[in-house]
């Protein structure tokens, strides 16, 4: 059948184009991409090419489909997981394989399977590794942005804390703690303040860090401290060049105490420094950004690491619990990934938007691949809306959900194109 993707041919070569996918496998899956969000990940790939660790050398000649948090419906399931699944399903998937010690990965790996298309076939390796998943929700968007979210939550189980009587590890960030989270009003460090509202080990505050001012008023717009004081918990933002010393403003708001539980979400050295001169007796830090430089070092205070115990650790990626977590957190509404979304586009939209990604301000750029249309900043719904029927309906939506994407502004794109969300 023929399909639609935006395909990888080598660094910097990004192509939109139509072609035939092979017939599947008896061990494998035809689907139908409904939407697929992109990652700065995916940039890094794009940006190295054959040099990124998960890109096959013969890209050049078997281009690869980009894009891995994505969500659709099954159309053709292969005789070997019949039993397991049903054409007409919607699905989520896990991205990170680690089959046989392979680092292949959809939206890096696969010649015919990624985000970035109309349709693709799922590897037999998803599957035996659990990781296409029956998706229960109302939008697909929420399952795309499940990706992400998982890497979040693997973030909060992974940091870890100690019990000097008999040396075990308490896992997850501590309860009653104070949480860090630097640079954390981008999409991911949203996401992570989202997430920590609602952790199970509840913390008394969670500081949040950026340097600009107009993502700090937006992360106080979608994630307001009186929200979070309803829950219990202090919420602070910071512009860290508004400090006159940013240890002494920060160590202060922490009541002298440090911070149990630090996230780096900017791949900078001072910020890195900070976040480990920050930590708290029995302190964890989770260097979360990933560097695209190989050679990346910051200092860290091995004094404090021997005599207060201090931990440095990074988590990349989330397992299959941790997808399921935030898709069952996402469907039931206790968390809304949708504060991490800023522009929607559609596929025609995705290949310049991956090249440019690092330029375009705000968060998530979220698309959907049936259908084109030109990325558009959720701001601008209203300007548009002037002239155009379509964005004057996305914009009274998405205000009457404080100014968020939402499972009802889907449901009017799909209308609008004419897209049936079935196989």
């Amino acid at each position: 059948m023929k399909a639609k993707a935006v395909r990888l041919y080598g660094k910097d070569d990004l192509r939109l184009e139509e072609f035939e996918l092979p017939e599947i496998r008896e061990d494998e899956i035809l689907v139908k991409v409904m939407s697929d969000s992109i990652c700065m990940s995916t940039y890094k790939l794009v940006d190295q090419g054959k040099a990124h660790k998960r890109c096959p050398q013969n890209v050049d000649t078997n281009p690869v489909i980009i894009g891995h948090e994505f969500a659709g419906v099954i159309v053709e399931v292969g005789e070997k997981w019949k039993d397991q699944f049903k054409p007409g399903q919607k699905f989520a998937q896990q991205p990170a394989l680690n089959y046989k010690g392979r680092l292949d990965s959809p939206g890096y790996s696969y010649e015919w399977c990624g985000g970035a298309t109309t349709y693709c076939i799922m590897p037999h390796e998803v599957m035996e590794l659990g990781c296409l998943m029956p998706y229960e929700g109302k939008s697909f968007y929420k399952a795309s942005l499940g990706e992400p979210m998982s890497c979040i939550i693997g973030g909060y189980h992974s940091n870890y804390h100690t019990n000097k009587r008999d040396h075990s590890h308490a896992m997850g960030t501590k309860a009653g703690g104070n949480i860090l989270i630097m640079g954390g009003c981008g999409p991911m460090g949203l996401g992570a303040v989202e997430y920590g509202l609602n952790f199970e080990n509840k913390p008394k505050r969670i500081v949040v860090t950026d340097i600009d001012d107009a993502r700090i008023e937006r992360a106080r717009t979608v994630i307001s401290p009186e929200s979070a004081a309803q829950k219990g918990i202090e919420l602070v933002y910071v512009n860290t060049t508004a400090l006159e010393d940013a240890y002494d403003g920060l160590m202060t708001i922490s009541e002298g105490h440090g911070y149990d539980d630090v996230f780096v979400y900017a791949p900078i050295r001072q910020v890195a420094e900070l976040g480990d001169q920050l930590l708290a007796f029995d302190g964890c830090m989770n260097f979360f950004a990933g560097p695209t430089n190989k050679d990346f070092m910051a200092d860290i205070n091995l004094y404090n690491v021997h005599y207060t115990s201090s931990h440095i650790m990074g988590t990349t990626g989330g397992d299959n619990n941790d997808l399921i977590e935030a898709n069952a957190l996402a469907a039931r509404g206790v968390i809304d990934p949708s504060v991490m979304v800023t522009h929607i586009g559609g596929i025609d939209s995705i290949a310049e938007a991956t090249l440019g990604l690092p330029k375009i301000p705000g968060g998530k750029k979220l698309t959907y691949t049936q259908f084109n249309m030109p990325l558009t900043a959720i701001e601008d719904f209203a300007k548009l809306g002037e002239t155009d029927p379509l964005f004057k309906k996305l914009a009274d939506c998405c205000d009457a959900h404080n100014g968020l994407w939402n499972d009802d502004a889907e449901a009017i794109l799909f209308r609008h194109f004419g897209i049936c969300a079935e196989a």
